[in-house]
């Protein structure tokens, strides 16, 4: 049995004897455990062995007494071998039910929910995005044109800058003008950090990919007052002393800032403070800093984002409640919103997992524990809805993905990992998670974008390789600023040790031309998927996209094989009124449906 739900927020658990059922309050979707079907292959299997075994007998008395003992026990070891691999159980697809009714939709997904973090940490800015115009490396003013061509495909709707723990203590001023601040970044690998990308560069960069700017300023070690100088200086129109040191350094007109980051992680690398001497320092920020830029005044107004929890236990939601039950009484001299949320697939502290070479294990641990984010999500929430009935203040997750222990002979102040065929898949989950709470979620950012933890690209000095993570941002492109239908399908469920998590996971939605999308994650690494399409509201003819899976769970693109794990057509086909998708073990798919 399942149950029509709708979009807004995400599913709760009920339990019976042969079903399980994910049930969301608002809701978009019911998922019921269906069993599994195995294929009988007995006869099969004992025909083969049996040919093979007459096989044998008449090679043998083709040849020579002698070669007869040594080559026959060694096609009997290959036979034997060969018809093990053949009597090993089969899984057949697992058929899902899936129904969509366009005619109700449910809350728009903001295009944020795909934001990105660029952080000064490792090679994220140098080398990543910034290589300078003096490089043999093909550049626009010192920007890697293969990273920007790769990016402007994902159209990416912000960038948070220029970090991170690192934001809280940079000083702007040493990222402008001819001569750079030379100084140490003792949060990430304690190396040199020259400062050559700065203000300027970061304006630039975003402008070359088209996006927007998430500046986060320096709340921790800085003040309110130089805060305040850098907004004026990024954004004022008119002609003052910062307005024309701007255009002295090349740009007269003044710069868009879309987001503001009211510092970062102030409970922990932000300045260790209580969410009460927090408040207090962010009342100050959120007054004193503005945006001059006319363009901002009344529409496209910049918005400020608080610092959130970063957990589920007590010291977070009492973070959560104390920014909230402010925010109830705030007056017209500050204002805030959004709340920002940080939560990593990490399992335990420090990050042990591989991002390579793991097996069936790791993956399923791994996916078990991302998922949780449902739960994190809803905790908060809950908590601002006390608060902000109206949900007026966005929950912004912008940092969140997997990490990893760092690679073998890396710097481990630079978190390098590689990214697998089970990084799309975790992407896709948390996604799917964020879109169900669209009408409270309204921003996100992976971290991070180039080089770094669970990051879209990776480059050595001239090469560059796409991740399968980029690939799954790139399929739900449509996503953006869409609209949530409801969707309603049996994905049965997918054991492995311990742990069991829903095969199957769905979301539609549609698009801001008209267009109905859908995404299907199978999560299974073992069973296809046999996805029956049903669709109410429009009359659907037919369904086709993309699909992204590879031979393996930890399958990923190298700077010398780069195609391993990239997106494949597919296509439904119709059948009884309905659309059927065949959809591969351990893959993410997105289609449009053409009526």
């Amino acid at each position: 049995m399942a149950i029509q739900k709708r979009c807004q927020s995400a599913p709760s658990l009920r339990r019976r004897e042969e079903q399980m059922a994910f049930t969301l309050p608002h809701g978009s979707q019911s998922i019921v455990r269906s069993p599994i079907v195995h294929v009988d292959t007995l006869p099969a299997r004992a025909g083969f062995l049996t040919q093979s075994s007459s096989f044998v007998r008449r090679l043998s008395a083709a040849l020579p007494p002698k070669r007869v003992s040594l080559l026959t026990r060694a096609i009997l070891v290959v036979v034997t071998l060969i018809g093990i691999a053949i009597a090993a159980p089969r899984l057949a697809a697992q058929k899902v039910e899936l129904s969509i009714d366009a005619s109700k939709p449910g809350a728009n997904i903001d295009r944020n929910l795909f934001g990105q973090l660029a952080e000064h940490l490792g090679h994220g800015i140098y080398d990543g995005i910034w290589v300078g115009s003096d490089s043999t490396i093909p550049n626009t003013r010192g920007i890697r044109n293969d990273v920007v061509t790769a990016l402007k495909a994902l159209h990416v709707p912000n960038i948070r800058w220029p970090g991170g723990c690192f934001a809280d203590e940079y000083h702007w001023r040493d990222g402008i003008g001819p001569q750079r601040v030379v100084r140490l970044n003792p949060n990430w690998g304690g190396v040199i950090e020259p400062n050559t990308f700065g203000t300027h560069e970061f304006m630039d960069f975003i402008d070359q990919i088209g996006s927007e700017a998430y500046v986060s300023v320096n709340l921790g070690s800085g003040s309110p007052h130089e805060a305040a100088d850098w907004l004026e200086y990024m954004t004022a129109a008119q002609s003052t002393t910062l307005e024309k040191e701007r255009a002295g350094n090349g740009h007269p007109a003044p710069y868009k800032v879309a987001w503001l980051g009211l510092g970062n992680e102030s409970w922990d690398c932000g300045g260790n403070m209580t969410p009460e001497y927090y408040l207090d320092r962010m009342k100050s920020f959120s007054h004193f800093v503005r945006n001059y830029n006319p363009a901002q005044m009344e529409k496209d107004q910049m918005l400020k984002i608080a610092v959130g929890p970063g957990g589920s236990e007590q010291r977070w939601t009492d973070w959560t409640e104390t920014v909230m039950k402010a925010y109830q009484q705030h007056t017209w001299s500050w204002d805030i919103n959004g709340l920002s949320m940080h939560n990593y697939t990490v399992v335990k502290w420090p990050p042990a997992f591989k991002s390579v070479g793991f097996g069936e294990d790791e993956y399923a641990q791994i996916l078990k524990n991302t998922l949780e984010m449902d739960d994190l999500i809803k905790k908060h929430s809950a908590i601002m809805d006390k608060y902000d009935p109206q949900k007026k203040v966005a929950l912004v997750v912008d940092e969140w993905g997997g990490w990893y222990e760092p690679l073998p002979g890396s710097n481990p102040g630079f978190l390098v990992q590689q990214n697998s065929l089970r990084d799309a898949i975790l992407a896709a989950l948390n996604i799917n998670i964020f879109a169900r709470h669209a009408d409270r979620v309204r921003g996100a950012n992976i971290a991070q974008m180039i080089n770094v933890l669970q990051a879209m690209i990776l480059t050595d000095h001239e090469k560059m390789a796409l991740t399968p993570t980029y690939y799954v941002y790139k399929m739900y492109v449509p996503f953006q600023d869409s609209t949530c239908v409801p969707v309603t399908f049996e994905p049965g469920s997918y054991k492995h040790g311990g742990f069991t998590l829903p095969r199957v996971d769905a979301m539609a939605a549609k698009g801001k031309h008209g267009k109905l999308w859908l995404e299907i994650t199978n999560v299974d690494p073992h069973q296809a998927a046999e996805v029956e399409l049903n669709v109410t509201g429009i009359k659907a003819k037919s369904a086709s996209g993309e699909t992204l899976t590879a031979a393996k769970v930890d399958s990923v693109n190298t700077f010398g094989s780069p195609n391993i794990v990239v997106p494949k057509p597919i296509s439904a086909r119709a059948q009884g009124g309905k659309l059927i998708l065949q959809l591969e073990p351990k893959s993410v798919t997105v289609v449009s449906v053409e009526q």
